[in-house]
């Protein structure tokens, strides 16, 4: 692997200098902050009154017990929507200019089960930096050796169906994150490129916060709740999954999608490209007409305009992704996206379907090789 891959301005591309000062004159001319507006804000609210309000209900037992399962379901959901809306935008410091509020909404994240810390190296330094690059994205690494993703994976006979179970696999996105990706990326050595030395408190918060968060899922309900250590598994269990499943359908549908690239650099090579051209080549959008899509998914459905643009609020992606459209036409870059929900799955299950599968030209060349 490349530790120092960089990226070439080889056309010498003015496509991101162009974009930007097409944005930024949209924002002046209306005279609109880029950070949160009333909307964001009341968007804000209403995810976090819903997350505090369905944790009590379930924890104080409002309900019969099946309806409380279905409370756990919301639940689950709206820990992955919070995500999404609030500290995703918190994290990248786009909710506002205010420093003390991004950090302070940033910080809900570790409330519901994920390291503030390790998602600032992973997401925002690598993710972002090396978008879908073998070897450097630690997000392809979807669920290793379960989930073929790149053709420089070894290739088993379980992935013929990868297409198929996959979807299964993502419902335990979150008790992987929550319980063992934390861990294991806070102590390898390097995350892609990145070599990590970490502060001695984050040691601290790192267990500290994760303890608050098993605290208040686990122990907590296990002591005021009037049901049986199976029930509460039950709903444990079901509330992850249905937060694992958005998650993961969430997070695959904006990068493993048939028309978005995977570079795949051997040894000194670089990236033959800019940084934003790269960008447009690797991510896509996905309902990105659709309000209700819009309002669930905080942005992660205009991939497009928050890779480029990581540091305006999500809120404002619609308004700005016919400006990002217009430009990358005109300097002939693709404009990945499906433009509904259920045509960006489809996209998803048809190119692990692919992946799944040697190509013909490979099986013939192996043909060869025995022949010989």
């Amino acid at each position: 692997m490349n530790t120092s891959l960089k990226f070439l301005d080889s056309g010498n591309s003015l496509f991101f200098v162009t974009v930007k000062k097409r944005v930024d004159d949209y924002f002046k001319a209306n005279n609109i902050s880029k950070y949160a507006n009333t909307a964001m804000v009341l968007k804000t609210v209403v995810y976090l009154t819903s997350f505090v309000g369905l944790y009590f209900l379930i924890l104080f037992e409002v309900f019969p017990t099946i309806v409380s399962l279905f409370l756990a379901i919301a639940l689950g959901m709206n820990m992955a929507f919070i995500g999404f809306n609030v500290c995703h935008d918190a994290l990248h410091g786009s909710y506002s200019k205010n420093a003390f509020v991004n950090k302070s909404l940033g910080f809900l994240f570790n409330i519901i089960g994920a390291n503030v810390y390790v998602w600032n190296i992973t997401h925002n330094k690598v993710h972002h930096t090396y978008t879908n690059i073998i070897g450097h994205d630690g997000d392809l690494d979807v669920a290793p050796g379960l989930v073929r993703v790149s053709p420089e994976e070894p290739i088993k006979a379980i992935h013929r169906y990868q297409h198929i179970y996959a979807f299964f696999l993502y419902s335990l996105a979150s008790l992987s994150w929550f319980f063992r990706k934390d861990y294991v990326k806070f102590f390898q050595k390097t995350i892609g490129s990145h070599v990590n030395k970490h502060p001695k408190i984050e040691y601290f918060n790192l267990f500290f916060y994760k303890f608050v968060y098993y605290a208040l899922f686990i122990i907590i309900p296990l002591v005021v709740m009037d049901i049986t250590w199976w029930q509460f598994t039950i709903g444990f269990l079901v509330m992850n999954f249905a937060e694992g499943l958005v998650l993961g359908l969430v997070f695959q549908l904006a990068h493993l999608v048939e028309d978005t690239e995977m570079p795949n650099p051997q040894g000194d090579e670089n990236i033959e490209e800019t940084w934003a051209a790269h960008q447009m080549r690797t991510t896509a959008n996905f309902a990105r007409k659709n309000p209700v899509v819009n309002f669930l998914c905080g942005g992660l459905n205009l991939q497009v305009e928050h890779h480029l643009f990581p540091k305006i609020c999500h809120i404002h992606y619609v308004e700005i992704s016919e400006i990002v459209k217009e430009t990358a036409e005109e300097f002939g870059l693709p404009y990945n996206e499906n433009a509904t929900f259920g045509s960006a799955l489809k996209s998803h299950y048809d190119f692990l379907k692919a992946a799944g599968r040697v190509s013909e030209k490979v099986e013939v060349s192996k043909k060869i090789e025995v022949m010989a």
